[in-house]
């Protein structure tokens, strides 16, 4: 399980001072490439080796809302590796460990030139791996 924290800032939220929910999928993909950097990998190396990630499909759930300046925990671990996609789940908890929002996120790995479905280099997918 790996966490990251992020501080909600009044530009996440709406005019009530709530996350915006689209927010939740970027603070999510900010704990994805954290994992990533946490496991040794760059995004802007691996672009350089035509490799990237793509959200194939998204699952969430929304069960209460996060307000302006609050510090949210965004929890990710990998439950699914497979040759050329990953499948992560996600929970987003207040300061007071309340569950906000959960979401299973399939991501895929492709190749940059041709933007066509690769495999995942082998050296990430044996560190990730490791963490599932």
């Amino acid at each position: 399980m790996h966490n990251f924290n992020v501080r909600v800032y009044y530009e996440d939220t709406d005019a009530g001072g709530i996350v915006y929910y689209a927010n939740y999928l970027k603070f999510m993909e900010r704990a994805r490439t954290e994992l990533l950097r946490d496991l040794g990998y760059e995004q802007d190396t691996l672009i350089e080796q035509s490799v990237a990630f793509v959200v194939k499909r998204v699952e969430m759930h929304n069960y209460a809302p996060a307000r302006f300046n609050q510090l949210l925990s965004i929890e990710t671990q990998v439950v699914e590796l497979k040759g050329a996609s990953v499948t992560f789940k996600q929970q987003i908890k207040n300061s007071t460990d309340d569950l906000l929002v959960s979401a299973e996120i399939l991501i895929a790995c492709v190749d940059l030139a041709n933007m066509t479905a690769r495999r995942l280099p082998r050296s990430l997918k044996g560190d990730l791996t490791r963490v599932i």
